[in-house]
């Protein structure tokens, strides 16, 4: 009978691999905004896709439980951190021609945003703000005041586990923050190429500055959050008498604001240890200080029972749970 290696072993076949990182018992609360979680197994990083997917296959050839993560903005990680590999995909390149931009996964958003202005490329500067990396926009679809990343998508390089591949427009399935890779886990976003037109890039410059202005006041770059909780609802998929409660001003481009049902159960200002609802927004937690994982997802728990009771809907988490 085979047996799988043990974590010592994968830990040293994955310290041999050229342009790899790996921490051991790493604290995953360094790798999330929110700024929560226990310790990961075995952490490893790399700017170089080789050694990620070379990685990637010692850590699923070992049998460990394995999982791969960008930024780590809209993470909330156990208390107990994670029993098994975390691995991150940091390559930041970014290249530009003919109204094209190809951005590797792991540059940050506001790096492709900036880039993309100074350039002249007008396409992405409603993104201007949002935390995290490329690749996690593009997993979650990310987006802003009625424009999402995937109005722009022209194609996805991604490994699938066995050999890399690339996905058009319509084969990524984007939705409403969702994507085809959100259904394949397994599947590992590499990079995307963009489409973007010519534009003046003082004008693209003052708009994106303008939103950043705002987005920085609602989250502040020092606060340990993952932006809004909750996805926003879209009015013609509610139920009848759900949709007819809410009024005309709190409906945007077809959707309704989850703060707007959080507003209407009192979720502004409620608490639960060191973990908050900002009193000026409701879809808006965030950690004071040293925060727990527990807390923050009894809180979560809490919104979602409270609108349920009220409304029959359940409203859907935009964070993502490990552990």
């Amino acid at each position: 009978m085979k047996t799988m290696p043990t974590t010592e072993e994968t830990q040293a076949r994955l310290a041999e691999i050229p342009n790899l990182t790996v921490f051991n018992h790493a604290p995953l609360s360094r790798y999330t905004r929110f700024g929560i979680g226990g310790p990961a197994d075995l952490y490893a990083e790399t700017g170089s896709a080789e050694a990620f997917i070379t990685a990637l296959g010692v850590a699923r050839a070992s049998g460990i439980p394995t999982m791969v993560i960008g930024g780590g903005t809209n993470l909330i990680v156990s208390d107990s951190g994670y029993r098994g590999i975390v691995l991150r995909y940091r390559g930041d390149r970014l290249l530009a021609a003919n109204g094209r931009v190809s951005a590797d996964a792991g540059a940050s958003l506001q790096d492709l945003v900036d880039f993309a202005i100074a350039r002249g490329l007008k396409g992405v500067e409603t993104l201007s703000g949002i935390p995290g990396s490329v690749g996690a926009a593009i997993y979650g679809n990310a987006g802003a005041y009625g424009h999402s990343i995937s109005e722009r998508v022209l194609k996805v390089r991604f490994f699938d586990g066995a050999s890399l591949r690339i996905f058009d427009h319509e084969e990524c399935q984007f939705q409403y923050r969702e994507s085809i890779f959100k259904e394949r886990k397994d599947w590992m976003i590499l990079s995307v190429e963009l489409r973007l037109d010519p534009a003046d890039a003082v004008a693209l410059r003052s708009a994106a500055d303008e939103i950043l202005k705002v987005r920085n006041e609602k989250f502040p770059v020092t606060m340990k959050c993952a932006g809004s909780i909750f996805k926003n609802l879209l009015l013609r998929e509610l139920p009848a008498g759900v949709a007819a409660q809410v009024p005309a001003a709190a409906v945007r481009e077809g959707k309704v604001p989850a703060a707007w049902f959080l507003d209407q159960v009192g979720a502004k200002g409620m608490t639960r240890g060191e973990i908050h609802v900002a009193g000026y927004h409701a879809n808006l937690i965030y950690n004071a200080g040293a925060g727990t994982a527990a807390d923050l997802c009894a809180l979560i728990a809490e919104l979602k029972a409270r609108v349920r009771e009220r409304f029959g809907i359940d409203l859907e988490e935009e964070v993502q749970y490990v552990g």
